[in-house]
C-alpha cells in the first residue's frame, strides 16, 4: 500500500489564490512592522513578527499545502487541519499584535476614508465589545468543535467543497475568538480578571479529552465515510480513528493547558508586577503616528470605555 507522504504531493496542487491572499497579507504586516520599529524600536519586538509569520504559515499549511489532498482519506490528517486552524494559527496570530502593523502598513487613503470610520461606527464597536466576551469566545469555539464533530455534519464537510471551506473558516474564525481573551491582542482591554484565564483553559480541555475519548475508545467507525473509501494505505479506519483520538488529546492537553501554567505563573510572581509596570511607563515615541491613525485603535473595548494613546498600551510595548 502506498504511504501518505508518497500519495500527498501527487494530489495536491498549489491553490494560487490562497498563495497570494497569504503572501499579500505577510507583506502588508511585514510593511506596517518596518515603518513602526523605524520609528520606535521597541514597540513591537522581532518575535512578534515571528510569531504573525508562524501562524500565517500554519494556517497556509492548513489549508494550502499537500495535508488538504489526504484530509478527505485519514481522518488523523483532518484533525491536524482542525487543531492547526483552532489551537496553532489563531494564537500565533493574535501574539503578532497585527492591529497597528495593519494600520501602518495599508495604504493611507484606505486607512483614512474606510478603516478609520468603520472602526468609529458605534454599532460595530458594540457587536466587537459583545463577541470577545470570553463567556461568548468560549462557548462559540467550543460549540464548533462539538457541532462539526457530529458525524451529519462532519460527512456533509466531506461530500460538499462549500461546507468544507465553511467548516474550516468557522473553526479558524472560532479560534481568534477563543485565543483573543488568552492573548488580549493590543489595543483591546480585557473584560475579565486575568486570574481567571486558566480556569478558562482548562475548562476548553473537557470538551476535547470527551471527543477524543470517544473517538479514541469508540470500538466502531464513527464516520461512514472513511469506511466507503478504497484502502490505499495500511492504517485501518479503526485505527486511523483511534489516532485521531490520541492526537486531539494531547495537543487539547498541550496546547490548553501550557498558557494556563504560564498565566499562573505569571499571575503568582512579583516580578510580573515590575515588568506590567516598565511596559506601561515606557513612552513610545512613534511621532505622527497619532495623527496619521487619529483611529479609535480600541474597536472591541466597551464604547463607554477611555480610549488612552494609541501607542501606550502595555501589549504593544512589551
Amino acid at each position: 500500500m502506498a504511504s501518505p507522504v508518497q500519495v500527498a504531493p501527487e494530489a495536491w496542487s498549489v491553490p494560487l489564490a490562497l498563495t497570494a491572499l497569504a503572501t499579500i497579507t505577510a507583506i502588508l504586516y511585514l510593511r506596517g512592522w518596518i515603518r513602526v520599529r523605524s520609528a520606535s524600536p521597541h514597540t513591537i519586538p522581532a518575535w512578534r513578527l515571528g510569531a504573525f509569520m508562524a501562524g500565517l504559515g500554519s494556517l497556509w499549511i492548513a489549508v494550502g499545502s499537500p495535508l488538504v489532498a489526504l484530509d478527505e482519506e485519514l481522518l488523523t490528517v483532518h484533525m491536524i487541519q482542525h487543531v492547526i486552524l483552532m489551537a496553532v494559527a489563531p494564537p500565533l496570530i493574535l501574539l503578532g499584535a497585527p492591529a497597528l502593523p495593519f494600520l501602518h502598513g495599508l495604504p493611507q487613503r484606505f486607512v483614512r476614508s474606510v478603516l478609520g470610520p468603520g472602526l468609529r461606527w458605534q454599532p460595530l464597536q458594540k457587536l466587537g465589545h459583545t463577541l470577545t466576551n470570553p463567556a461568548i469566545c468560549w462557548l462559540s469555539a467550543m460549540g464548533a468543535l462539538v457541532l462539526w464533530h457530529v458525524p451529519a455534519l462532519f460527512e456533509l464537510a466531506l461530500r460538499s467543497e462549500y461546507w468544507h471551506r465553511v467548516e474550516h473558516a468557522s473553526f479558524f474564525a472560532t479560534g481568534l475568538l477563543f485565543w483573543w481573551p488568552v492573548v488580549q491582542p493590543w489595543p483591546s482591554v480585557a473584560q475579565w480578571p486575568r486570574w481567571r484565564i486558566p480556569l478558562y483553559l482548562f475548562m476548553a480541555t473537557l470538551p476535547c479529552d470527551v471527543l477524543s475519548a470517544f473517538l479514541a475508545f469508540c470500538e466502531r467507525v464513527v464516520y461512514p465515510w472513511y469506511l466507503a473509501l478504497p484502502q490505499r494505505f495500511s492504517l485501518p479506519p479503526l485505527q486511523d480513528q483511534e489516532c485521531a483520538g490520541a492526537l486531539m488529546w494531547l495537543c487539547a492537553t498541550l496546547i490548553y493547558l501550557i498558557p494556563a501554567v504560564v498565566i499562573t505563573v505569571q499571575i503568582l510572581s512579583p516580578t510580573d508586577v515590575n515588568e506590567a509596570q516598565y511596559a506601561a511607563s515606557g513612552e513610545v515615541n512613534l511621532s505622527g503616528v497619532d495623527d496619521r491613525f487619529s483611529l479609535p485603535l480600541r474597536p472591541w473595548v466597551a464604547p463607554t470605555a477611555s480610549h488612552g494613546p494609541a501607542t501606550s498600551g502595555p501589549e504593544v510595548a512589551r
